[in-house]
């Protein structure tokens, strides 16, 4: 009887602190080369987390000028004319489209009522104005989302403004594919059949074939937890690497993939040294290698790249990933939490930790 209640306690106390023991999607060995506290990030020139930018995934001066402005005085036409003076098929129109819908939505959030009234006054004193009408779309997809209320009535009812929006915005741009992909995303809330999705990405590809974001959002929907499976994802993602051009960043669109079907936690010993995930990290590697130095989707890959990197135990590769991205956490994987910045400053501080741990310093930094 004396053994049955010390394997009853045994289970009871693996139930109170397992949870605390195996973090989300697989999770950071708790047990790192060095500890967190043996290495300080600042030592190498990082920014502390308060100053980290969560609305963007790497540098834009322009859209911080202007998103000052807009802010600062509600002055929107500074906004309109960023985006009209914005190649429409560019990865940075797409970009800047997000940032300024999410400026938005965080006023919203935090001043309920008053909030991003610079963007309602937009729409209202230029409703022909094409970039407007797809930050109001992207602003709307992203209300919806926040709602964290998926499938209820209010969520379809602000998606289907949102698809309406799209529409509109579709017909005040002809050739721009920014409004076919916001309604990637309200295709995946609504459910659309394969066939609506495949008219609609017809549509984007029509316009910019090679466009990392549109896939990336494409991506979502045939992920398994939506409306597609593992393998329906991972097939997309291949073949779009595949016919990618050189120097293209699709080539890492399969790292992606990989991320949306981690386990929520991972008990395989080395499954971060598999073969899955090296090859995926090595294709990503390789794109950013390749890359364009000025390429506006780099700083999402090397993001997303830092999580994995981490988990591999590749340091040194982690750590060149930071000096390139520090400063703003803007990109997956930090914003699937609800505080980005403090997800990303524990990799940042196992990266360096690890880095020291195996004869990194400051001094050997890699630039």
């Amino acid at each position: 009887m004396e053994i049955l209640w010390f394997l009853l306690a045994l289970c009871l106390l693996g139930a109170v602190i397992g949870p605390y023991l195996l973090r989300r999607r697989g999770g950071i060995r708790q047990v790192a080369p060095g500890s967190p506290d043996a290495a300080d990030p600042q030592d190498y020139g990082f920014a502390r987390q308060e100053e980290l930018d969560v609305r963007m995934p790497g540098p834009d001066q322009d859209l911080l000028d202007v998103l000052a402005v807009v802010q600062g005085t509600g002055a929107w036409r500074a906004a309109s004319q960023l985006l009209a003076g914005t190649p429409k098929e560019s990865e940075i129109r797409w970009q800047r489209v997000q940032a300024f819908a999410g400026a938005a939505s965080l006023e919203l959030a935090r001043q309920p009522g008053t909030g991003g009234a610079w963007l309602r006054a937009w729409r209202a004193e230029a409703p022909k104005d094409a970039g407007g009408a797809a930050v109001h779309a992207e602003f709307l997809v992203q209300q919806a989302w926040r709602t964290g209320t998926v499938g209820t009535d209010d969520f379809r009812i602000i998606l289907e403004e949102a698809r309406t929006v799209c529409g509109e915005a579709a017909l005040l741009a002809p050739g721009d594919p920014v409004p076919y992909i916001v309604e990637l995303a309200v295709a995946r809330g609504l459910g659309y059949s394969h066939e609506q999705f495949d008219q609609v990405w017809a549509k984007v590809i029509d316009r910019a074939p090679a466009h990392m974001g549109a896939h990336i959002a494409a991506l979502h929907f045939w992920c398994e937890k939506w409306h597609g499976s593992r393998e329906e994802a991972d097939r997309f993602a291949t073949a779009a690497a595949a016919r990618a051009p050189r120097g293209s960043l699709l080539a890492a669109l399969p790292l992606f993939a990989l991320y949306e079907h981690l386990p929520e936690v991972n008990l395989v010993r080395g499954f971060y040294q598999g073969a899955v995930v090296t090859k995926a990290v090595d294709g990503a590697m390789f794109a950013v290698h390749s890359a364009r130095a000025d390429d506006p989707v780099l700083a999402h890959v090397r993001h997303l790249l830092v999580l994995f990197l981490v988990r591999m135990e590749r340091w040194s590769e982690a750590v060149h990933q930071l000096v390139h991205i520090d400063g703003h956490v803007g990109a997956l994987p930090w914003t699937e939490n609800p505080d980005p910045a403090a997800e990303y400053t524990v990799y940042r501080a196992l990266a360096v930790a690890g880095y020291e741990a195996n004869g990194g310093s400051p001094a050997t930094l890699p630039r």
